[in-house]
């Protein structure tokens, strides 16, 4: 049953004592630009791709928001033929919700980035700003830079000498790391410079650790140079004494924090507890989880979860297990988890647990779609029989496309005015056959998906074109809150930087 409530009965929900996932179906956009506190992004683009992660009971209580424009509702359609049973959309939106009295809050992860600054607040990690570390370097003066965050988003830039450890890692591997000069730990801006700092004085007092001051962003507004498109390094390897002592104050910390250890046995009666959310985690190396692989456990880095844990767990106060081999990437990331009100369980890599089947979640019910090949769909194009819609990304899009195809996103596509033969282009499968159920829901019959995508069509002989810069006015997916502040757009960074300590 779909239910309708006010903003002001939604917000008791939220704010209640029970699980509940409070889903916002908007696009990165719209929703790094206003949005609950504590609603989790569910974009309606690829929505019964992510959903069945972020919600796996299909009884869960589901609350909806959008724009006001429908979305929630045909949201609540989809989850119902998922096999969801309580769902509940919010009138009016986010505008109703504002209008209640209640905060939308710009920007993305709000509810880490909060308890980022909170921990700051309240502990006063030792810092360092740009111009001082920079002083440091041409003084030629030993320490070691650690940049938090995963590979990706070190490769894209970084300041310098630093090296890739992200947050948990750095911990695991402490002991491997240069003991006769400080650690500086940096980010992109402030919050996982302040967590990975704080995390590395709790097990190591004896250490010399500071978090730089707004991180990359601080760096290039101090006037300084980044590096760009820098290899990770190979993580540091530790030898068997360095284990022990990484594994001696991961139970020092497990202990002095109350935090909970269960085995295999434990976590099959979790994850078949019917009464409750149970999310399971890999919290080991990308690298580690890939050669031992958990079934039940996808791998996400420890730093990670705790900073994004919004697109990680959409179920609010649920149970979280989190795997690791030492125990001491699970124990920090489960000491801020328990701090976001998650009951947080720590378990030990074994056979046993190797042996635990990924669990059931929802699907979407199958769909035939038609598919028709690139030199077909050319021809038919040429010809004036069919159109072209990119479902791809914007920025997928804009880095190359078919001339005569039109982008397209599907949360718009019910103001698709046209009547003409549709083919669908994309890549990764989900996002035409997104679009397909989309347009069928609509009452579009004439369509078919492009197998092979954009590739098949260039190999076909399509004139590809590149649209620069990204269409921004019509890319709703991508998040505009501060927009451009890794591409050197310096007072993009220091609005947000305004907005983290805000």
């Amino acid at each position: 049953m779909i239910q309708k409530l006010d903003a002001r009965e939604a917000y008791r929900r939220v704010h209640g004592d029970s699980e509940i996932a409070f889903l916002d179906l908007r696009e990165a956009g719209p929703f790094s630009e206003r949005h609950p506190l504590f609603a989790v992004p569910a974009p309606y683009s690829r929505l019964e791709t992510i959903v069945g992660h972020l919600v796996p009971r299909p009884d869960m209580p589901i609350i909806l928001i959008d724009g006001g424009d429908g979305i929630a509702e045909a949201g609540a359609e989809i989850l119902a033929s998922m096999g969801y049973s309580d769902i509940a959309v919010i009138a009016g939106g986010a505008s109703a919700w504002a209008n209640a009295g209640y905060r939308l809050f710009q920007g993305v992860n709000v509810p880490s980035k909060t308890l980022g600054e909170l921990a700051e607040a309240r502990w006063h990690p030792k810092t360092i700003d740009a111009q001082t570390l920079k002083d440091w370097q041409k003084e030629g003066r030993k320490f070691t830079l650690l940049d938090c965050r995963p590979p990706d988003e070190y490769q894209k830039m970084t300041i310098p000498g630093a090296i890739c450890l992200p947050n948990g890692e750095s911990a695991h591997r402490l002991p491997a790391i240069a003991h006769d000069s400080p650690l500086v730990v940096t980010c992109a801006g402030r919050t996982r410079s302040i967590i990975g700092s704080l995390g590395l004085a709790r097990i190591a007092p004896d250490r010399d650790i500071y978090a730089l001051e707004n991180g990359t962003q601080g760096w290039a507004l101090a006037g300084f140079d980044l590096d760009r498109g820098q290899e990770p390094q190979d993580l540091p390897e530790i030898t068997a004494d360095q284990a022990a002592e990484t594994r001696r104050r991961a139970d020092t910390l497990l202990d002095d924090e109350g935090i909970p250890r269960i085995n295999a046995d434990d976590v099959r009666r979790l994850l078949d507890d019917a009464t409750r959310s149970a999310f399971t985690f890999d919290l080991r190396s990308k690298e580690e989880a890939a050669a031992d692989p958990l079934p039940a456990f996808p791998h996400v880095w420890s730093g990670q979860l705790v900073q994004t844990t919004d697109r990680w767990i959409g179920v609010w106060r649920s149970r979280l297990v989190l795997a690791d081999d030492l125990g001491l990437r699970a124990a920090l990331a489960a000491v801020w988890l328990s701090a976001l009100g998650f009951e947080v369980h720590v378990t030990q890599v074994d056979d046993r647990l190797r042996a635990i089947p990924a669990p059931p979640r929802p699907t979407a019910p199958p769909f035939a779609i038609t598919k028709i090949g690139a030199g077909d769909a050319l021809r038919e194009t040429s010809k004036g029989r069919a159109r072209l819609l990119d479902l791809r990304p914007s920025w997928e899009y804009a880095s190359g496309h078919v001339a005569t195809s039109i982008w397209a996103i599907r949360p718009k596509l019910a103001a698709w005015p046209g009547t003409d033969r549709l083919l669908l282009v994309g890549d990764k499968g989900s996002d035409a056959e997104l679009g397909a159920r989309e347009l069928h829901r609509l009452g579009e019959k004439d369509l078919a998906i492009v197998e092979g995508g954009i590739q098949a069509l260039r190999q076909a002989g399509a004139l590809i074109e590149v649209a620069e810069p990204r269409p921004l006015g019509q890319a709703i997916d991508v998040i505009s809150f501060a927009h451009g502040r890794h591409e050197g757009d310096l007072d993009a960074s220091r609005r947000y930087l305004s907005w983290e300590q805000g």
